[in-house]
């Protein structure tokens, strides 16, 4: 017999003022959404954790609400579809499009931005047992990831993608250049780093953790520097090649004085990506930077063309998302992945089973 109820986790709202505010988990029972004509029914086999689920319990996100269900990053397999058009879709491991109303156009999103998961903006998550949605939202897994891998693939890989790809193109091909990755350790970070070598780039990272650039190395990483070292600018112009001692990208999340820090280190020319700002909401430029040609580029998600492009990539060269840790007791280990993620201690990315790999029914 069909399931007719499902278990979704949305936010139960609490006083508190943002950012001091932590909103409980609540574990809610909705119906099995009946897909429409033009939709399929996904069932849900492993989601992933974002910083942005960690901002949305602290009321830090735009447009946090209490009735969409949290969750961006999820993988599932397809149980049903709505009309016969789709039904070639039954059966197949997919992967969601993270985020909605950005289709190809490189510029930008053509119309009203959202991403899945705890918002207004936004009337789905990933948190859920089953998720009725169009089949232009999905795109088949990669063949050789497991279910957690394929969870931890969409958000940060998109995020990643553009940033490396679309947004840090240069005259020269990436397989020539030398690109400095900051504050590795996180998912966007780590994606950057994966894809950027499986190009052929030669990669360098910064961490305040020397594990984590011991790990990034075991990766494939050149070589890596401690960002609270006083002289690290100097240190990494020594891991540089003697050949040609400079940069030619720098992907970073932090801001703040990125500009100043790398402005010696960058060749003329040289390219600043930016797809965060986790030490403050700004980023200072420099004539120095100016006289030096120095372009500045801020980068966010990506459209669902770059996320086919993405997936493509990741199939084509073989790459697996770190998994830092699945949690396999379902939405009941949901709570200890929040603790892990607010720590800041992990190496990629933190994953919830939902079902079984074998749940291809109802």
């Amino acid at each position: 017999m069909a399931k007719t109820t499902m278990k979704a986790v949305v936010l139960e709202q609490v006083e508190g003022a943002p950012g001091k505010v932590w909103y409980p988990l609540k574990l809610a029972d909705r119906p099995v959404p009946q897909p429409s004509s033009g939709q399929v029914l996904v069932k849900i086999l492993a989601a992933a954790l974002n910083h942005r689920d960690l901002f949305c319990r602290q009321n830090l996100y735009p447009g946090v609400t209490f009735d969409v269900p949290l969750g961006a990053d999820a993988v599932g397999v397809v149980v049903q579809s709505g009309s016969d058009d789709n039904k070639d879709w039954v059966g197949k491991r997919v992967v969601l499009v993270p985020g909605r109303g950005w289709e190809k156009d490189p510029e930008g999103p053509e119309g009203q931005y959202a991403i899945l998961g705890g918002t207004k903006l936004c009337s789905d998550g990933t948190f859920v047992e089953y998720l009725a949605i169009s089949p232009e939202e999905l795109v088949e897994a990669p063949r050789h990831l497991s279910n957690s891998e394929a969870a931890a693939l969409p958000l940060g890989f998109l995020t990643a993608y553009r940033a490396v790809f679309t947004k840090s193109k240069t005259a020269k091909a990436l397989s020539e250049c030398h690109v400095l990755i900051t504050g590795i350790g996180g998912g966007v970070a780590i994606s950057a780093m994966q894809l950027a070598i499986a190009a052929g780039a030669l990669v360098f990272v910064t961490s305040g953790s020397q594990e984590k650039i011991d790990r990034a190395k075991s990766m494939g990483a050149a070589g890596g520097v401690n960002y609270k070292s006083p002289s690290w600018q100097k240190e990494l112009r020594e891991l540089l090649p003697k050949t040609r001692p400079e940069l030619d990208i720098v992907i970073d999340s932090a801001g703040g004085d990125i500009v100043e820090k790398t402005t010696s280190l960058l060749r003329r020319g040289g390219i600043i990506t930016t797809y965060g700002m986790t030490t403050g909401p700004k980023i200072t430029y420099t004539m120095a930077a100016c006289l030096k040609n120095i372009e500045l580029r801020g980068s966010t998600m990506g459209s669902k063309q770059e996320f086919r492009d993405m997936i493509k990539f990741v199939a084509n060269k073989n790459i697996r998302p770190v998994v830092e840790r699945s949690f396999d007791n379902g939405f009941a280990g949901l709570e200890d992945a929040f603790s892990v993620m607010k720590n800041g201690s992990q190496f990629g990315k933190l994953v919830i089973k939902i079902a079984q790999e074998d749940d291809s029914k109802l």
